[in-house]
């Protein structure tokens, strides 16, 4: 089954690829690699997701929030590639902005994680870190940046 099947048996529809904020690209190809910009969780209307995971989002939320980071990344890499079946996911890196004590991380960055292996199969696993920050860009609960790899 291609990926584009495999969203829509999800219910899931690829959104438009976010017009940068700032002076960058939203991703950039060298030969079969693939350098993904970080992406904020995306509301279908446009509006972010946006709070401290841990105090204002719970990890449920927040690993919700992920989940639409990697739908607006799934968006870049097939513009970037042409065809999703031809992508393979090498390393997320995946912030979290989360207060002070929050530790559970990996559990929000898993919502991107587990889209990516339940919509490319297993060229959808991938290296990755997960990690907190004090802050993120507009007060957004998640950022996630993608290495991939065009297979020809």
């Amino acid at each position: 089954m291609s990926p584009e099947a495999k969203l829509a048996k999800l219910g899931l529809v690829l959104p438009a690829v976010p017009t940068p904020v700032a002076n960058y690209v939203p991703f950039k190809r060298d030969g079969t690699t693939i350098y993904l910009s970080g992406q904020g969780p995306r509301r279908a209307d446009g509006s972010m997701c946006t709070g401290k995971v841990g105090r204002d989002v719970t990890v449920e939320q927040a690993y919700e929030h992920a989940r639409l980071v990697g739908l607006g990344l799934l968006a870049a890499a097939k513009l970037a590639a042409g065809d999703l079946g031809k992508v393979e996911v090498l390393k997320l890196l995946g912030m979290v902005n989360g207060t002070p004590e929050f530790i559970d991380q990996p559990k929000v960055i898993n919502g991107c994680s587990d889209l990516f292996v339940q919509v490319l199969g297993e060229r959808g696993r991938h290296a990755r870190s997960a990690v907190g920050m004090g802050s993120l860009p507009g007060n957004i609960t998640v950022e996630i940046e993608a290495i991939l790899r065009v297979v020809e």
